[in-house]
């Protein structure tokens, strides 16, 4: 029984001495979850995409094609595409129904995103300027002003998608339907219940003045 035990245990270490010595690695079932390649999280673009061109690197720098954010509208990419140009976006009109839109859920947005700067009563004058004495160096839009009354519901959500000068985009802080309702309640105080007619017929060519000037 010694004996046996003995022989056991010596097949056992030289088994194992064997098995350690060699240099086969062996199959990996899927290998690039067993040596995934690493990226740093905030490494340029670039340096992610050139890292994928070396052979066997799965890595796309965006979504699916015609892949839309949960919660995002339908239409979205489209809308993306023809809105793209400043000059053009003059031309896009909100496409929430009136009626539809929340605007207590819109104006909560507005001042959750927008008031720091542009002021809960939309002429500007929020925490960041005040009256030019906030730590914010440059004075924000007046929403109420009247070349802001004649630009459009596109132009707007325009400038909210891609930002414009010292503002910022906020593609990434409010979805396409929040922007929509965003815009919707800007445009409801501007013009309030009543004055709608007004609105219809003097914002689109005052809109598309201020888009030429712009162009300039």
């Amino acid at each position: 029984m010694k004996k046996f035990l003995i022989i056991t245990g010596c097949v056992t270490v030289t088994a194992l001495a064997v098995s350690c010595s060699s240099r086969n690695p062996g199959r990996a079932y899927m290998p690039d979850m067993a040596d995934s390649r690493a990226y740093e999280t905030y490494a340029p673009v670039q340096e992610r995409l050139d890292a994928s061109a070396t052979p066997g690197a799965q890595f796309h720098g965006g979504p699916v094609e015609g892949t839309i954010a949960r919660g995002d509208m339908l239409g979205s990419k489209l809308l993306k595409d023809t809105i793209g140009s400043y000059a053009s976006s003059a031309g896009i009109k909100n496409p929430l129904a009136a009626g539809s839109v929340d605007l207590k859920e819109a104006e909560r947005l507005y001042l959750v995103n927008c008031g720091i700067c542009h002021g809960p009563k939309l002429d500007g004058n929020g925490p960041l300027w005040k009256d030019g004495n906030g730590p914010y160096p440059a004075a924000p839009k007046n929403l109420m002003g009247d070349d802001m009354k004649a630009t459009s519901e596109g132009t707007i959500f325009h400038v909210a998608t891609y930002g414009k000068g010292q503002m910022g985009s906020y593609a990434s802080q409010l979805s396409t339907k929040q922007r929509w309702e965003v815009v919707a309640y800007i445009k409801s105080k501007q013009f309030p219940a009543g004055s709608t007619a007004k609105a219809d017929s003097t914002a689109p060519k005052a809109a598309a003045d201020s888009t030429k000037a712009a162009v300039k």
